[in-house]
């Protein structure tokens, strides 16, 4: 496989991840709003500080309004982390590499384009119509990767998807918990009250994981929600489960398994991160604080990214006969340029 077509691949679906994951966030603050007593106000600017989009928004607005934030964060194409734009991105992934992926893919990610590409940018200001129009992005997203599941070959371009999904879907669910953080409480004798509780629980309905908790535990308690979407192996949208996922299709797509050991940096990056996590409770995130151990988890998950990058995406010139017979080589293309490309034992 061309390493072109297994990065537009690989982006395809992190864009993809991504656009659900910011309907999300949306979703945490309407999720808030409408439990929040009369005398608090809504808080949007940690929306921003959670995603690192704040210094961008400030260049281009005074006040992080509720208006402001949601259009920046759905149909500003200046934001490059908008809906729109990853929406667009994702696209172009797909359309460059239409003859690597099914039929139906192609016209779910198109259809979805169009859909947002006709919706009126004033709709935000109406929040029934823009709670709505968040669901729907929902949908389609989890449309789109069952689209992907049901129609496409277990192979190595299966496996970076699934790769590229994980990592993104892993790094927002804990941008989704320092939602939590940055949203300020009234004092700080607010912490452990009835509204501190309302918090969390808003986090939980965001992720989609509040039935599931329930099911698993029959208390509301800060420590079990963080121990839940961080370390539950089995909740697809904790953290350990989504960077286990990651791993076994990074093992998989060089042929191997984790049990075997690692065989290149970028598998060295994230077994080490996997075991990390594995090997934590929540004592020790609260320990460590629960800011600090999400902020250095996206440092390592980026890392992890880079290492992947340079593995199998960052493509050298040919420097002899001799590299073309390892399990990464060079190949020409009819119209001169050179892509990377590997292959499977």
């Amino acid at each position: 496989m061309l390493s072109r077509v297994a990065n537009s691949i690989y982006w395809m679906n992190r864009y993809m991840e991504r656009v659900e994951n910011y309907a999300r966030f949306v979703g945490v603050n309407f999720n808030m709003a409408l439990d929040l007593p009369p005398d608090v106000d809504e808080q949007w600017e940690p929306l921003l500080t959670a995603t690192a989009d704040n210094f961008l928004f400030e260049e281009y607005f005074d006040k992080p309004t509720r208006e402001d934030v949601i259009y920046f964060m759905t149909f500003d194409k200046r934001n490059p982390n908008s809906v729109v734009s990853c929406l667009y991105e994702a696209r172009e992934n797909a359309r460059t590499i239409r003859e690597s992926i099914s039929k139906e893919m192609w016209e779910s990610i198109n259809e979805f384009y169009l859909f947002i590409r006709s919706t009126p940018t004033d709709n935000f200001r109406n929040l029934d119509l823009m709670q709505d129009f968040f669901a729907e992005i929902k949908r389609r997203c989890q449309l789109f990767h069952g689209v992907v599941d049901s129609t496409i070959t277990r192979n190595e371009a299966w496996h970076f998807g699934r790769l590229g999904r994980h990592l993104e879907r892993a790094d927002k669910s804990s941008r989704f918990l320092d939602v939590k953080y940055f949203t300020l409480l009234p004092e700080i004798g607010g912490v452990g009250t009835t509204l501190d509780l309302m918090m969390w629980t808003a986090v939980l309905k965001s992720v989609s994981a509040y039935s599931m908790y329930r099911q698993t535990h029959a208390a509301l308690t800060p420590m079990n929600i963080v121990s839940f979407l961080i370390l539950d192996k089995l909740f697809p949208r904790s953290i350990a489960y989504c960077v286990r996922q990651a791993e076994l299709s990074l093992y998989a797509i060089a042929g191997s398994t984790p049990e075997r050991g690692f065989s290149n940096p970028a598998e060295k990056a994230i077994s080490k991160l996997r075991s990390d996590i594995e090997f934590t409770d929540a004592e020790d995130i609260f320990k460590t604080g629960l800011h600090q151990y999400l902020d250095n988890f996206q440092s390592l998950n980026n890392e992890v990214d880079s290492a992947i990058f340079e593995m199998y995406f960052d493509a050298k010139p040919i420097q002899s006969q001799s590299q073309t017979m390892g399990v990464m080589g060079q190949y020409q293309s009819q119209n001169g340029h050179q892509f990377q490309a590997f292959r499977l034992n």
